[in-house]
């Protein structure tokens, strides 16, 4: 377990910026101490400093996981947010997108959200920028990315998409083997 490089900072806060803006700081220095990120095994770890204390002590081999998972490095070095993030993103989002009861199903199931399946929209939400989809009780369901901005989504036909679909939380069901 190790700190990110430069770059590697760049990238996670950059993707960041995407979802929760200049909050990112909320993460950092938190009431109840300070908290970083480490990179192990190509994935990104965010945990206090207490607990990475404690870590130092096992072996790196040994360590398979430490804190929570929030992403994790493709081959060509880009950052992939991981839906475990999606408890942290939740509260400090800036954006957000709530879905009708009857779409929820189907964004859970890894699929775009369409206009006919869209309950609200944060004002002002700008094309392709990082959205956190809600259902219409406020339960985090996962995030995406807007497709339309707030205006073009007034406008446009019933099946068109949105969001698109970055991760949600039926990934826990879907891909348990993979998340860590």
């Amino acid at each position: 377990m190790r700190p990110l490089t430069e770059a590697e900072t760049r990238a996670v806060f950059e993707k960041l910026q995407r979802y929760i803006g200049e909050n990112i700081q909320l993460l950092v220095d938190r009431p109840d101490g300070t908290y970083c990120f480490r990179l192990h095994r190509d994935r990104v770890y965010y945990l206090s400093e207490k607990l990475l204390k404690v870590a130092a002590c096992v072996p790196r081999e040994s360590l398979t996981a430490l804190g929570t998972c929030f992403g994790k490095f493709t081959k060509t070095q880009k950052f992939r947010l991981s839906v475990t993030a999606l408890d942290f993103l939740a509260p400090y989002a800036k954006y957000k997108v709530w879905v009708k009861p009857g779409s929820e199903q189907s964004f859970l199931y890894g699929n775009h959200v369409l206009k006919s399946g869209l309950g609200r929209i944060t004002e002002n939400t700008a094309q392709y920028q990082g959205v956190v989809v809600y259902s219409m009780a406020d339960v985090p369901l996962g995030f995406g990315v807007a497709a339309k901005s707030t205006q073009e989504c007034r406008k446009v036909d019933p099946m068109a998409i949105v969001v698109f679909h970055q991760a949600d939380v039926g990934e826990y069901v879907r891909s348990e083997d993979a998340l860590t």
